[in-house]
């Protein structure tokens, strides 16, 4: 993932009659009449506006206090092209569904960042010819939206791709060079070492093109984590990777540093719960750190016994919890205090009755495309993309999404 904070709790003091730049004319358009405080955009939980059963945002400000989402993906087309997609499917030229979220989310008073990449999909920086045509691609959804803040999020397996990685980081310097005042931030896997060896070209690559986002975000889950200590032990290591990267000292690194979580079971098992989030949030606040996010609002909720099962999931953490638990962790870090409630029992959902008809079996040999459904181990799966001999598996960043049992 990607997150950039230069000074925290800055506000992004860039109005419309500010100098008129494409990203803020645009603003008028989509109904963002100001940026937020960047501290907001530094604590935006993502969430997935079309995929993974999409919370109402509205909601979760009403409970929460929470200004600012992080929207989840923007991609190349799967078929094809240097044109944003969210998700590889749904052209953002002619999207009308995000807008309709973002507007509700704006007539509240809060606003949105988006992400570009993620882990799996055809990233723009792998489909188009060069930084210019990849930042021209990326121009679109910030004109569209009236962007005030963007997330690169540089992963798997983008981040393998050398001239890939190359246009991503021009083309992120391009829009921070065009579009005066936007929050730029960096997401990449994290390593207990604090990144790994992708991750550093990338910063090395980052540092050649003189390109300096508000911050750099590590993901420390799904590499052997196991809680807070082991997050802020890697959160330490990577400060030390941009000091010796880019030559700063100590407090430079860590207001260009930032953390995005994972909230609940992780994909590979690790559990981070609510005293894990304020371990690292205490941590993040006592050494000024420029970002403290998670991925995701889908996945702050309780599970059922029907939609779970002791798995990970795409759209509940598999941890005790009330619904927007760690959505107020964001909230406490951008400086608010949520407002109180009273905590409700999750009620007890009413099984799914039996003979749920399953889609056709899996086969590993066939073809599917966004939008198939197949059976497998007894439950029924949805593609995301195009895929082949791809086991559909439980997995929030994975091609297939879990419809329940069968």
């Amino acid at each position: 993932m990607r997150r950039l904070r230069a000074c925290l709790g800055a506000v992004a003091a860039v109005g419309l009659a500010a100098a008129g730049t494409t990203a803020l004319v645009a603003g008028s358009a989509s109904g963002a009449t100001s940026a937020l405080a960047n501290r907001w955009y530094a604590a935006a939980p993502y969430l997935m506006p079309l995929d993974n059963d999409p919370p109402d945002p509205g909601a979760i400000m009403d409970a929460t206090g929470l200004k600012a989402f992080q929207l989840a993906f923007v991609l190349a087309p799967n078929g094809g092209g240097c044109s944003p997609t969210w998700g590889g499917t749904a052209a953002v030229s002619s999207d009308t569904a995000v807008q309709s979220v973002v507007n509700t989310i704006r007539a509240r008073g809060g606003d949105v960042s988006v992400s570009i990449g993620g882990y799996g999909g055809t990233k723009l920086g792998q489909a188009c010819s060069d930084a210019a045509a990849t930042a021209a691609a990326y121009q679109q959804v910030i004109t569209k939206y009236g962007l005030h803040a963007i997330d690169f999020d540089l992963e798997e397996p983008e981040y393998e791709n050398t001239a890939a990685i190359k246009n991503e980081i021009g083309a992120a310097k391009i829009l921070q060079q065009n579009n005066p005042g936007l929050y730029v931030s960096v997401t990449t896997a994290g390593t207990a070492d604090g990144t790994g060896w992708f991750g550093k070209q990338m910063l090395l690559e980052a540092k050649s093109q003189g390109f300096t986002p508000n911050n750099f975000s590590i993901m420390p889950f799904d590499g052997g984590f196991n809680g807070a200590a082991s997050q802020t032990s890697a959160l330490t290591n990577f400060n030390q990777i941009l000091q010796s990267t880019f030559g700063w000292d100590q407090a430079t690194a860590y207001a260009h540093e930032g953390f995005s979580g994972m909230n609940g079971r992780s994909d590979t098992g690790e559990y981070f719960t609510q005293a894990d989030f304020q371990t690292v949030l205490d941590y993040v606040t006592g050494h000024n750190m420029d970002r403290f996010t998670f991925w995701s609002l889908n996945r702050d909720r309780q599970c059922t016994p029907a939609d779970n099962g002791g798995r990970t999931s795409g759209t509940c953490s598999s941890l005790a919890q009330n619904s927007w638990d760690f959505a107020k962790y964001s909230v406490k870090f951008a400086g608010v205090t949520p407002p109180t409630s009273t905590p409700t029992p999750t009620p007890t959902p009413t099984p799914t009755p039996p003979g749920t008809g399953c889609k056709t079996a899996w086969s590993s040999t066939a073809v599917y495309t966004a939008g198939n459904e197949v059976s497998y181990n007894k439950h029924n799966w949805k593609a995301k993309w195009w895929t082949q001999n791809e086991t559909p598996v439980a997995s929030d960043w994975g091609v297939w999404q879990d419809e329940g049992a069968c």
